[in-house]
């Protein structure tokens, strides 16, 4: 079993600004998981999704999991993620992110087995982007730490372990106009997304 053969969607945000279940993301052809699922099984072996709603993925091949630490956000969710996964290291994105890469998570395998780390994010600048990042076994003390004292942000997380780091100009490589990060959080930013779309 290889370290890197298991990825996540975090699917149990409470999408309380966007006024409805980001699981149900819509573009023109189909749900938004509906593309991403089957492409992340294109490069991992073992996918699940963070979800208190497992019923929506009927049918699909992923492995849904619940939090075992609820109420933290999506720490909760990584946390979760790591302690079922049966490899080394997790890939994490969130259900609100519609877009993917698979050049650039390789790029981030290549950079983790050359320079192992707990985890493996990019900086835009000084910002953390703590999601289409690599989580490590590793980081689990630290994140069940933070959890049980009440804290969920995923940004402190990160620097407090050992992150490795994808420099800004290198992960623009991939994407150039940084869509790659972007969350669709609130109803403008899910039109905006569509009508991109239509371009």
């Amino acid at each position: 079993m290889g370290p890197y053969i298991a990825a996540a969607l975090l699917a149990g945000g409470k999408s309380e600004r966007m006024g409805f279940d980001k699981q149900c993301f819509h573009s023109r052809e189909s749900r938004v998981f509906e593309k991403i699922l089957p492409t992340l099984a294109k490069r991992f072996e073992d996918v699940m999704v963070v979800t208190n709603q497992p019923e929506i993925y009927r049918g699909m091949d992923v492995r849904p999991v619940r939090d075992v630490i609820p109420g933290l956000g999506p720490l909760s969710g990584i946390h979760a993620a790591i302690s079922a996964a049966e490899s080394e290291y997790v890939y994490i994105l969130a259900c609100d992110m519609p877009e993917i890469n698979l050049d650039y998570i390789d790029y981030l395998e290549q950079n983790l087995s050359l320079s192992p780390a707990d985890a493996c994010a990019a900086k835009k600048g000084k910002l953390i982007e703590p999601f289409h990042a690599f989580y490590g076994k590793g980081a689990l003390d630290a994140i069940e730490a933070e959890l049980l004292a009440g804290k969920g942000s995923v940004r402190c997380l990160l620097q407090k372990i050992n992150t490795l780091y994808i420099p800004e100009a290198d992960a623009r490589r991939f994407t150039p106009d940084w869509s790659l990060f972007r969350n669709l959080n609130t109803p403008g930013d899910y039109a905006s997304w569509l009508e991109s779309r239509k371009a």
